[in-house]
C-alpha cells in the first residue's frame, strides 16, 4: 500500500493506494495520527484505490472518526468502493463518516 499526500488550500488529501489491511493499516493510522496532532486538522481520505479493508483498517477509520468528532469535525471519505462502503454499513460504522463522490467534492465541503 502506498499513501500519497497533497495539500489543497488548508485541507490534507491522503490518497490510499491499495487495500487497507494489517501492517498497511498500522502505517496508515500512524500517518493520520500525525495529521491529527496539528491544530484544526482538515483531512480527506481518498479511497478510490482501496478495494477492501480488514478489521484493522476499519479500526483505523473509526479511530480517525473518533478523534475528529472530539474536535467537532467529521471524517470525510472520498471515492469509496461499493465493497468498502458495504463493509462499513454492515459493521455499523458508515454513519461515522461523510461520503463524497471524489476528493475535490470532499475538499469543497470544508467551505
Amino acid at each position: 500500500m502506498k499513501i500519497s499526500e497533497s495539500k489543497v488550500g488548508t485541507v490534507d488529501v491522503m490518497r490510499i493506494g491499495g487495500p487497507l489491511v494489517d501492517d498497511d493499516a498500522e502505517a496508515f493510522i500512524s500517518l493520520v495520527k500525525r495529521k491529527l496532532d496539528t491544530p484544526n486538522p482538515r483531512i480527506v481520505l481518498d479511497m478510490e484505490q482501496v478495494a477492501y479493508l480488514d478489521s484493522r483498517g476499519i479500526e483505523g477509520l473509526v479511530e480517525t472518526a473518533d478523534e475528529l468528532e472530539q474536535r467537532g469535525a467529521r471524517l470525510r471519505l472520498a471515492a469509496v468502493s461499493s465493497t468498502c462502503r458495504e463493509v462499513l454499513d454492515l459493521t455499523g460504522h458508515a454513519h461515522r463518516a461523510d461520503f463524497f463522490e471524489d476528493a475535490q467534492t470532499a475538499v469543497r465541503s470544508f467551505a
